[in-house]
């Protein structure tokens, strides 16, 4: 089938998200709108289309007159996120545990074993992202409009944090991921029994073993991957 525009909005679309999730574009770079275009095969206006999207879920911040950047990690948004992400997260698991179908149990469970290969195998990217897809779903369990939309501005933050959580440099780091996984499973169970109460205390559990790293993240050795841009598509 013929490359359309649409589908390559949609690649870019993605391959921004994955880039800033992982911090291979890190919090605060300039996007070159320029080198963009030539690599993805969009003209300005679709390109412009794609980044205001990005924008509304929170991935980049458009400037007037000054072009996007990916959005930033300081000490006030990161303050702002430590203050809000465990009232969110015990929010939506309630809910989940709530509102959940079997069909998305199901992806929940498929979820939670692409985290347990990622984890024996997987890079810290990959690590990262399975993470990520597993709360996307309890997101999508919860199904609240007014929580969504923080709920996900949150994951992003999360996820640029995990890069630092998944990539354990000592034995406590290490055990810590081990414990990740298995609150997931605890989650997966509460969830599936409907148990509001205990899915809301486990949010908070799991939002603590997080919240333990966060002196590694924001102090220089955590963020030790060098600034990068992003790499060209070898795609058509």
């Amino acid at each position: 089938m013929p490359d359309t525009s649409k589908d390559r909005k949609t690649h870019l679309l993605d391959r921004l998200k994955r880039a800033i999730l992982t911090q291979e574009l890190r919090p605060g770079a300039d996007l070159d709108e320029a080198q963009l275009c030539e690599d993805s095969g969009l003209s300005r206006t679709p390109l412009r289309e794609v980044l205001r999207e990005l924008a509304g879920l929170g991935y980049v911040e458009l400037r007037a007159n000054r072009g996007a950047r990916v959005s930033e990690m300081s000490h006030t948004t990161l303050r702002d996120f430590f203050l809000a992400a465990p009232m969110v997260y015990g929010a939506i698991l309630r809910l989940a545990a709530l509102n959940a179908t079997s069909a998305q149990i199901a992806a929940l469970k498929a979820a939670q074993e692409e985290f347990r290969e990622a984890l024996r195998k997987g890079s810290t990217t990959d690590r990262t992202l399975a993470n990520n897809r597993f709360h996307e779903i309890t997101g999508e369990m919860a199904g609240n409009i007014y929580l969504l939309p923080s709920f996900h501005r949150l994951l992003i933050d999360h996820a640029r944090i995990s890069m630092t959580f998944y990539r354990p440099v000592t034995p406590e780091m290490a055990e810590s991921v081990s414990e990740a996984s298995q609150q997931h499973d605890a989650i997966i169970a509460a969830i599936e029994a409907g148990n509001e109460a205990t899915a809301a205390q486990l949010a908070e559990d799991h939002w603590n073993l997080s919240r333990n790293q966060i002196e590694s993240f924001v102090m220089p050795a955590g963020m030790d991957q060098p600034l990068g841009t992003l790499p060209r598509s070898t795609s058509a």
